[in-house]
């Protein structure tokens, strides 16, 4: 094992462990994935424990090979992201209860805006409270590949409003969140879980 792949194995066993603390991958839910090189990544196996990865709980792929079939099935919207921007070098996904529910309450508007909440500063472009965070919702789908091509061609249409954030939301499936290291990452899908969990609290208190 290279000491990149050993570092990149490292940083999704610690994502892992991170998101289980918060309880935002409840039994075996989530994904995560570090960019190894240009053309790998190192990415969760299927169906495990993410607050309990091992090293042999990460597989190393590479970007442009077939399936692996003990990876996680979302992995093709790992390596979507990857092919999208060579500046992308981690991408977590979480199934937090506020951004799983806000997500399936807003799938039908295909959209979330975030505003007026002061810890939309940890996202990037976002220099004040004021600025409307617009995170894109789309349904949810087995076809992963056909989710994949979708998720690609709704990140590259520019927001109708405000600042798009480094995630978008899958409707009762949780928050994809990525950065350009793991640190910067796992900031993101932090702050946009509690984000999210504020705005689903904000609307029902609303009512």
């Amino acid at each position: 094992m290279t000491s990149s792949e050993a570092s990149a194995r490292t940083a999704v066993i610690e994502a892992g462990r991170k998101a289980a603390r918060h309880g935002w991958v409840p039994a075996t839910s989530g994904n995560f994935s570090v960019r190894v090189d240009a053309s790998r990544v190192a990415v969760t196996r299927s169906g495990t424990d993410k607050g309990a990865l091992g090293t042999d709980d990460v597989l190393v792929l590479d970007l442009d090979a077939a399936f692996h079939p003990g990876a996680s099935s979302e992995t093709p919207l790992h390596l979507a992201l990857y092919r999208s921007s060579p500046a992308i070098g981690a991408v977590f996904h979480l199934h937090g209860p506020g951004a799983t529910v806000a997500a399936r309450l807003a799938e039908q508007d295909g959209r979330i805006l975030l505003e007026g909440w002061e810890l939309a500063k940890a996202l990037p472009g976002v220099r004040s409270h004021e600025t409307v965070v617009e995170v894109p919702v789309l349904a949810n789908d087995q076809d992963v590949l056909a989710l994949a091509a979708r998720a690609t061609a709704r990140l590259a249409e520019a927001p109708a409003l405000g600042v798009r954030p480094p995630g978008y939301l899958l409707s009762g499936h949780g928050l994809y969140a990525w950065g350009t290291t793991p640190d910067d990452a796992w900031r993101h899908a932090e702050a946009l879980e509690v984000l999210l969990a504020y705005h689903v609290a904000f609307r029902a208190g609303a009512r």
